[in-house]
């Protein structure tokens, strides 16, 4: 899982959470794989449909802003999104995408174009322009973030632990 590889798809500053999934379907259902195929389509028609599993979303700055629901990750997931890469993250965005286990990256993405073939580790935190040759070194995640990732989301991290417990302490019962 932290080993990750696919081609950069490049969406600038700000990228809100409506832009990611339109408000005009957050309603209608709550089938991710049905909301999935809208993923991007206000800002980049078809985007869908350009997309293969493991492929990553790289952002400039604020990437999520805009509305807390988790519907915005759960769709990227969905869709096949390998990770969500970005100078900066709204906050609670990132939370939510480590919660329902999307993979973050926060690293300076200036120098990542549209159709680079990224390499992640996500442990170390190091990012690999394989199309540039280039490396980049994001921060690491906590180990407990890590572990959250590896279970698939922080319910399944809490069904497979019997509650939730910082690094240093034994999940509760």
């Amino acid at each position: 899982m932290s080993q990750l590889k696919g081609k950069a798809f490049v969406f600038g500053d700000n990228l809100n959470t409506d832009y990611v999934i339109s408000g005009k379907y957050k309603f209608k259902t709550l089938d991710m794989n049905e909301l999935a195929k809208h993923v991007m389509e206000d800002i980049r028609p078809g985007f869908y449909d350009e997309i293969q599993a493991g492929d990553f979303v790289v952002a400039g700055e604020n990437l999520g802003a805009g509305s807390s629901r988790e519907q915005a990750p759960l769709v990227l997931k969905a869709a096949g999104i390998g990770a969500v890469v970005a100078k900066s993250f709204a906050r609670i965005f990132y939370r939510n995408c480590i919660n329902v286990g999307l993979p973050v990256v926060e690293v300076d993405t200036s120098d990542i174009a549209e159709g680079d073939v990224l390499q992640i580790d996500i442990e170390s935190g190091i990012v690999r322009n394989v199309t540039k040759g280039v490396t980049l070194q994001a921060q690491p995640l906590p180990p407990v973030m890590m572990k959250i990732l590896a279970d698939g989301g922080l319910a399944e991290y809490i069904k497979k632990n019997g509650g939730f417990a910082l690094e240093d302490e034994e999940p509760s019962d």
